[in-house]
């Protein structure tokens, strides 16, 4: 693992790789859908659009929502169309208003850190590794939900969604992350869990690890060639080269 050794500094994603974010997410998608009188669409299918922020995310939710309705109308005899709705792009900025509504009320209590996550976290962080963490959610949403995690103390550089003009899988966040830094991108290891964060990380040139466990629109994250992959996160520490015994004690919790 020769590009680990000369790395200066760490930045992960959010959802799907530091947290099981989709029960949140999911009861946010639901509420505004089942609040615009639309079909619900369950966590399963939910978590195959996470990862492009919220805006992408209520695209995907609404496009789906209105095709099954029109599938429900059409089994029902009734035209695919209902000219009573309101125009579909008055309905998404309706649906985005709702979805930032709930998801303030779900965010919290429908997230969770993944195992080894505060453990491999708080041990990179007494290496004195710097940690960022580099987000599409909505700015708004990460500072909250990271205190109410116990994980916030661990970053020196948070960029959410709305700090950059281009989310991932642009390379802006990365490239502003090492910035901050003061490193050069080489010297910057990417950990994330979808195609749009080892793209990012290639199109910024720095190191990636895929973790297997996340999500990624159903497919293997070994399809977008990151530089490495893990299937479980404290992996990252004897790649990082904190003594084996370390880890082993972290796995044994």
């Amino acid at each position: 693992m020769d590009k680990l050794q000369t790395l200066r500094g760490v930045a992960f994603d959010l959802d799907g790789t530091l947290v099981d974010s989709a029960p949140g997410l999911t009861a946010a998608v639901d509420s505004a859908l089942y609040a615009l009188e639309l079909p619900v669409a369950g966590e399963e299918r939910v978590v195959t659009w996470i990862g492009n922020g919220a805006d992408v995310l209520m695209e995907r939710a609404l496009a789906w929502s209105r095709q099954e309705r029109a599938t429900q109308r059409a089994a029902q005899g009734k035209p695919s169309v209902d000219h009573a709705d309101i125009p579909q792009d008055e309905q998404l900025r309706v649906l985005r208003r709702l979805f930032d509504r709930y998801y303030a009320e779900f965010a919290e209590e429908g997230s969770f850190l993944f195992p080894h996550v505060e453990q491999t976290l708080t041990a990179l962080h007494d290496k004195g590794l710097p940690l960022a963490l580099v987000t599409n959610k909505p700015t708004p949403f990460v500072a909250p939900l990271l205190e109410s995690l116990g994980i916030a103390r661990f970053f020196s550089v948070v960029i959410g969604g709305d700090d950059v003009q281009n989310k991932k899988p642009h390379p802006e966040p990365l490239l502003l992350v090492a910035k901050r830094l003061e490193i050069e991108p080489a010297e910057l290891l990417f950990v994330g869990d979808s195609r749009n964060d080892i793209q990012a990380a290639q199109a910024a040139g720095c190191c990636s690890v895929g973790l297997t466990y996340g999500y990624n629109y159903g497919e293997s994250i070994a399809l977008s060639s990151p530089d490495y992959i893990f299937d479980q996160f404290n992996e990252l520490l004897p790649a990082l080269g904190l003594p084996h015994s370390e880890n082993q004690e972290l796995e044994n919790d």
